[in-house]
């Protein structure tokens, strides 16, 4: 009976453990949304692309479609919870799976 309750309360932590981990991942492609919050305009090759909460935009209409971020396109600053990470020898920001290199104009999307 000891032994039962052991590996319960064992099970229990570890489900509870696992539970609290949140996955940031990026939105699937192609998803449609109506509103952005306090979204970021950003130009890039011609075409206007809304940023927000690490995420990319491209607008059809009245609504927001969830992109790619565009290789080489430049923000100010990293989105909130991002990580630092080193690949092939060179420092990188990750968030959501975008990768960011440091530049003098900002912070680059870049594909590794």
């Amino acid at each position: 009976m000891k032994l039962a309750f052991v590996i319960l309360a064992f099970l229990g932590i570890s489900v509870t453990a696992t539970a609290q981990r949140i996955a940031h991942v990026y939105p699937k492609h192609g998803t449609v949304v109506t509103t952005i919050h306090k979204p970021r305009v950003v130009v890039h090759q011609r075409i206007r692309y809304h940023y927000a909460s690490g995420i990319w935009y491209k607008t059809r209409g009245s609504n927001f479609i969830v992109c790619a971020a565009p290789r080489g396109i430049v923000i100010n600053t990293l989105p909130r919870g991002h990580k630092v990470m080193y690949v092939k020898g060179r420092k990188l920001y990750a968030y959501k799976g975008v990768r960011y290199q440091r530049t003098e104009r900002g912070y680059k999307v870049v594909y590794v």
